[in-house]
């Protein structure tokens, strides 16, 4: 009889030549289960996605209720649906009066892909300005602002008129021009290892494209959502982007992404041409149910994203008491754990499952492992978490 691991790898496109082949039959608040019982603790939480833990009750009754009612109904944009307009009042309730308009899509890429349209449509200019080691997700558009030529180079030729800066880099905004239709990065870099930016790059950013008639997008995608430690990153910095684009943690594990914007902007879309920007599955009344219910759990609970900076320290504690731990970079539970190579965060990922924690790494930063758990997790489950990486630690 053929087993699911091999249906698996014969069946389904691949991402690596080497997955990490384990297969899960459930999942409840930190913990996954195998078929055969055995418990993991997710430390990842499927990157910043489950950031109330797996199968929350307030999610899953949405989505039940909501798919009682309806689902598909038709293409987005032209029926009145309320799981979307509750979503989008709760959200532009708690973001800056200028973000006051969303526009509901399916994944991050998406997000990213229709910010990008919209500064273009809004400015009538087509250059581009991304950071190096920035990720912004896999499709064209979001590729051709992938600061790593390692990942990019198979698929040239991308779009036309990108550049890039090093993020932190006060003289390379010198860049950003009257040509520039925007400036597109993570206020906290996620793939390059956690890396925050500073406030005197993010001012400095927000006074050029001011300057220049530039539009400042931020992706939160990962970021958002109480990740590090405040609802939405950008608060730790006080600066509003012109778009910010969300994703991952705010569907409480259902898909769903969005890019907000002012009223004025995204109007744009609107006309010359018309449907200047459209998708059929975006703002799903299940997934826009969902995530309601994933936001007013972060943003009614608030022990949860309050007591982030108690539970980050504890984690930098306990961990950086292993000799094999270099440093710990990071904010909130968004955190990058040095070892000593690259051969060693892969074999502590490896070794991790055997002890039962779930761990990952970063495209661009490979001596780097990554903590960030779903934001429920307690001091007992950080302490047992951080005892099996010790474990896994002293093996390999």
């Amino acid at each position: 009889m053929t087993s699911q691991k091999q249906l698996f790898l014969q069946l389904l496109g691949q991402t690596s030549p080497n997955p990490l082949l384990l297969e899960i039959e459930r999942a409840q608040g930190i913990y996954m289960y195998t078929p055969d019982g055995k418990e993991i603790i997710d430390l990842i939480s499927g990157v910043s996605v489950s950031n109330i833990g797996h199968c929350h009750t307030r999610v899953v009754e949405a989505v039940c209720n909501q798919a009682q009612s309806y689902m598909h109904l038709m293409v987005y944009g032209e029926l009145i649906q309320t799981p979307q307009i509750q979503l989008a009042q709760l959200i532009t309730s708690l973001l800056p009066s200028s973000l006051d308009s969303v526009y509901f899509v399916n994944s991050g890429s998406e997000a990213v892909e229709g910010a990008l349209k919209l500064a273009k449509r809004v400015t009538g200019r087509s250059k581009i300005i991304s950071t190096h080691n920035a990720y912004h997700g896999s499709t064209h558009g979001a590729m051709s602002i992938m600061g790593n030529s390692n990942f990019t180079k198979s698929f040239e030729p991308l779009l036309p008129n990108i550049d890039f800066i090093d993020f932190n880099c006060l003289e390379n905004i010198e860049k950003i021009d009257t040509q520039t239709a925007c400036v597109i990065l993570e206020p906290i870099q996620s793939e390059a290892g956690i890396i925050e930016a500073t406030q005197e790059f993010l001012t400095a950013l927000r006074n050029k494209s001011n300057e220049t008639g530039t539009l400042l997008i931020f992706d939160e995608i990962q970021n958002g959502f109480g990740r590090t430690g405040t609802m939405f990153a950008f608060e730790h910095y006080g600066i509003i982007p012109d778009i910010i684009c969300f994703a991952k943690g705010m569907g409480g594990g259902m898909p769903i992404g969005a890019f907000v914007s002012s009223k004025k902007n995204m109007d744009c879309f609107t006309c010359n041409p018309v449907l200047g920007h459209i998708t059929t599955f975006g703002g799903h009344p299940v997934s826009a149910a969902a995530s309601y219910a994933c936001i007013r759990e972060l943003a009614e609970n608030k022990e949860i994203i309050e007591t982030i900076p108690q539970k980050s320290e504890l984690f930098k504690t306990l961990l950086l008491k292993h000799p094999k731990v270099r440093n710990i970079r990071g904010k909130g539970l968004f955190l990058a754990v040095e070892l000593e190579s690259s051969k060693q965060v892969h074999a502590l990922i490896s070794k991790g499952l055997e002890y039962g924690v779930l761990l990952d790494f970063f495209l661009f930063c490979d001596t780097h492992f990554r903590i960030a758990p779903p934001l429920i997790i307690d001091t007992n489950q950080i302490i047992e978490s951080c005892n099996r990486i010790y474990r896994a630690l002293d093996e390999i």
